[in-house]
């Protein structure tokens, strides 16, 4: 069973994989060479599942921070002799600099352990238990570090030995003095016959990747209103969850990661959501101007054009290479965090019928025309079929942003979102290449569309906009109302919204939840920290500006140390829960934050041009 809080991780990214580092120097998550491929690491589910710590012998006090403009963290550890740092980083590829971050990624985690004081004993155990834990790998001291084998993934420890090797783990300890200094890497090499790095090859590729990632920022960071340092690294978060052969963006490195302590709402995000994406490419146009929006694009043309033209509808989410089957199944033989089974791999929402996905791509393209450029004739025809969809789809009903499985509903959201499909796509006619007579029917549609929300979406007895056509229950996802320019933000009904929301689907500590309906799950959930920085920002919209400082700090206050977000925050406790870092978090935090920085600059709006 895995104890550690959500909020103890750092995560770092080589723009491929992912991997979690606990404050203590653990590494209890690790997944090679994708983001979805069966774990190296999976402590963070199961204490059983393997682990790799490297940590002085009776630490006193730890700190950490990431480098500047980096996602390489150092960790600075304080004992009754002497201080240790230790920096640990997954490697980019030699020379990668601005857009090229992540392009030739070697596969390795590089870890270096320096005594900058006194002397301490720097204790080692490698404990890699591939395959989510299932495989038993055989581990051989080799030249130079250690070699896994077996049915396991294909590893190498580059570790100075000599190590003692005992039931498949290999540890080895060291004391440093002052100026001493150990390095290590773990290797992913199935083709590869290459031995162990040494020392100074592991130093040179940890310098290598610090300059990759300070000059990513320094070429795409430009924002400098309120809360700078949050909106850059939520920046860099999600830069690192962005796969880089193909553009996709996974909406956490994470599964299992619960709703509640104990629960079963337990979901794998280790793929790329189309909804998730194009909101993290509209929250990068702020936090790190994407011009590799294009990629993406691009890739989700060559996935999904055919099966668009074919079935009438865009998948809602496919894996980070275009896997269209994204079965889910339970592996029993983990725990899960604080017992919180089933843990999942895969993921059933992959065939829900979605069909807000088309104005949340739309409107991405949209916000990022200038970074695209001139669109292929492939992904132009594409986004021209994504309009089409709208318009065909908008009255039926689906599952909703919120995955809800159960029978499907008119939900407001949805039909919000086919608006903006719309809206977008009139205004992007030219450059896609859409003949007058389709945009005459869009413009129709949109206008009919916003006729069934004002009429259908409004309850008098709930004085705000809901969940479903004729229903009362409330829904966060109405807040988007301002947010995605429906009615401005001082709207009467707006406004209504906006505060029934805030006094009644909100937690003790404030924090907004997604709903309260009946969703067709099994047990309770966390309030969501998107729907909080909604919250903020509408009301920026509207003017308040106030209050919406005061619900963005709330909800920024959970951020951990290194400023990262999970999906949720428990009511009661305050403590993380969810996937971890969350994508759609740090895309709430960004776009409240220019919201506001706009609000207290006259300009309530989102600006038409890039931050430049």
């Amino acid at each position: 069973m895995s104890h550690n809080a959500i909020a103890e991780y750092a995560l770092l990214s080589d723009c491929h994989s992912a991997a979690l580092v606990h404050r203590a120097g653990s590494v209890d998550w690790l997944c090679f060479p994708r983001y979805d491929a069966p774990s190296v690491f999976a402590r963070l589910l199961d204490h059983a599942a393997g682990h790799w710590t490297l940590a002085p012998a009776g630490a006193t006090s730890i700190a950490r921070r990431y480098l500047d403009g980096t996602l390489v963290l150092e960790t600075t550890f304080e004992t009754t002799s002497g201080h240790l740092t230790l920096t640990d980083a997954l490697a980019v590829g030699p020379n990668e600099r601005g857009h090229e971050l992540g392009a030739r990624s070697p596969h390795a985690l590089l870890r270096r352990a320096e005594c900058t004081a006194g002397s301490v004993e720097l204790e080692m155990l490698f404990a890699p238990k591939p395959d989510y834990g299932q495989a038993e790998p055989v581990l051989r001291e080799v030249s130079g570090g250690v070699l896994v084998s077996g049915d396991a993934a294909p590893l190498l420890l580059s570790s100075a030995g000599p190590h003692g090797m005992a039931d498949g783990c290999a540890r080895t300890r060291v004391t440093l003095r002052a100026g001493e200094s150990r390095a290590f890497a773990l290797q992913y090499r199935p083709e590869r016959e290459d031995g162990c790095w040494t020392a100074e090859e592991i130093d040179e590729r940890l310098a290598e990747t610090v300059a990759a990632w300070q000059s990513w920022s320094e070429l795409h960071q430009r924002y400098d209103g309120p809360w700078c340092e949050l909106v850059h690294t939520s920046g860099r978060v999600l830069q690192g969850l962005t796969y880089q052969p193909t553009g996709a963006i996974v909406a956490a490195p994470t599964t299992s990661l619960p709703e509640t302590i104990g629960g079963t709402r337990n979901w794998d995000y280790r793929y790329t959501w189309v909804r998730d994406a194009s909101l993290t490419l509209e929250a990068l146009w702020v936090a790190a101007c994407p011009d590799e929006a294009r990629q993406f694009f691009d890739f989700l043309a060559g996935t999904a054009l055919r099966q668009l033209r074919e079935e009438g509808d865009l998948q809602i989410m496919f894996g980070i290479g275009g896997e269209r089957d994204l079965s889910e199944r339970e592996l029993p033989h983990l725990s899960g965090w604080r017992d919180s089974r089933p843990v999942r791999v895969g993921n059933a929402a992959w065939n829900q019928r979605q069909i807000d996905v088309y104005g949340e791509l739309l409107s991405a393209v949209h916000r990022l025309r200038e970074q695209v450029g001139t669109l292929n004739p492939e992904t132009a025809t594409f986004l021209i079929d994504v309009a089409d969809a709208a318009l065909d789809r908008w009255r039926e009903p689906d599952q909703g942003i919120w995955e809800i499985r159960g029978p499907a509903r008119h939900f407001l959201h949805s039909k919000l979102m086919c608006w903006v499909a719309l809206d977008r796509a009139i205004d992007l006619a030219e450059p896609i290449g859409a003949d007058d007579d389709r945009v005459r029917r869009w413009h129709e549609a949109r206008e009919e569309i916003r006729r069934e929300i004002l009429a259908q979406g409004w309850s008098e007895r709930a004085s705000a906009f809901t969940q479903t056509f004729g229903d009362d229950a409330l829904d966060a996802s109405t807040l988007l109302i301002p947010i995605v320019g429906f009615l401005p933000g001082d709207d009467p009904r707006v406004r209504a919204t906006v505060d029934a929301i805030a006094e009644r689907l909100t937690d003790s500590r404030g924090l907004v939840f997604r709903y309260r309906a009946e969703d067709g799950l099994d047990g309770e959930e966390g309030s969501f920290l998107l729907c909080t920085f909604w919250l903020a920002q509408a009301l920026a919209l509207g003017g308040d500006v106030p209050r919406a400082r005061e619900v963005f700090e709330r909800a920024a206050g959970f951020a951990n140390d290194l400023g990262l977000l999970a999906e949720e925050a428990d009511g009661a406790t305050g403590e993380l829960l969810g996937n971890f870092p969350q994508a759609f978090s740090h895309v709430g935090l960004v776009n409240a934050a220019w919201a506001i920085s706009q609000a207290e600059t006259g300009r309530a709006a989102p600006a038409s041009e890039p931050l430049r």
